[in-house]
């Protein structure tokens, strides 16, 4: 009997349909929809602080749907096709783990709360700004700080002695204290923070983000998915202070910022 093959992508559903739902998002709003409609259609569902200010614009929706639903949908739209790859490269990196030790359920109900984090972060640091955003890299950067918890642990994708089965995504969750005394999550740490840091003050810019990076919105998304990890892990801890930190995460003219 022949041992069945393996699949050359191995990409769970629920990361290939947030895939796909993106791609048709960014073809509509390029192809199909004239230049107004697609400004209409920003200013419905794009994430502008101004959105909450005392005076808010007129061509700017203010009413209460809008001000719930922008803190999500934002994440589904992009500046230009390098942004939307841009963010498509990483969400293949990160993703597949994740919604491997969720299931597509908590997957996708974890990337829209990482994104509201993200949305929460750029608020408290643009209050009144007029210029909206739009991008996927806060959910991104959640999917990043999660996998963090597990992809390093013996026995995990990443570990020392390392598998590429299911169990490999099963394996118990580090604790935040024993995370900040990993070597090699330090150096993740380092370099992911670094890098936002550089690209917030405009030293370099990167593909497909030509405008302002929210980079606090990266942060936020990071951040919750980093200590909101516990609410969504259906794995239980194997020690006693494995789920510590459980506790819940209490872009028309103008420029839109991409992140």
């Amino acid at each position: 009997m022949n041992p069945p093959r393996e699949r050359i992508f191995n990409i769970p559903g629920a990361v290939l349909a947030l895939v796909a739902l993106l791609v048709a998002i960014h073809l509509i709003m390029e192809y199909l929809l004239t230049d107004q409609q697609a400004s209409e259609t920003l200013s419905l569902f794009a994430f502008s602080p101004a959105r909450y200010a005392e005076v808010v614009p007129r061509w700017l929706p203010a009413w209460w749907g809008p001000q719930l639903w922008t803190f999500v949908s934002y994440a589904f739209f992009h500046a230009n096709f390098s942004h939307l790859i841009f963010n498509l490269v990483w969400l293949l990196a990160f993703g597949p783990p994740i919604a491997r030790r969720f299931g597509p359920f908590r997957f996708l109900v974890f990337c829209a709360a990482t994104a509201a984090a993200g949305a929460a972060a750029h608020l408290v640091t643009h209050l009144g700004e007029l210029a909206p955003m739009i991008g996927a890299s806060a959910a991104v950067s959640g999917a990043m700080a999660a996998a963090m918890r597990f992809v390093f642990q013996r026995g995990g994708p990443l570990g020392m002695l390392g598998r590429d089965d299911e169990d490999a995504y099963r394996v118990p969750a580090a604790p935040l204290s024993a995370m900040l005394r990993d070597p090699r999550i330090l150096a993740f740490l380092a370099v992911w923070f670094g890098v936002n840091f550089i690209f917030g003050m405009g030293a370099v810019t990167m593909p497909g983000t030509e405008g302002t990076v929210a980079w606090q919105a990266h942060i936020g998304g990071f951040l919750a998915g980093l200590l909101g990890f516990a609410l969504f892990d259906p794995v239980r801890p194997s020690t006693p202070d494995a789920g510590t930190d459980s506790a819940p995460i209490t872009g028309d003219d103008e420029p839109i910022s991409r992140q």
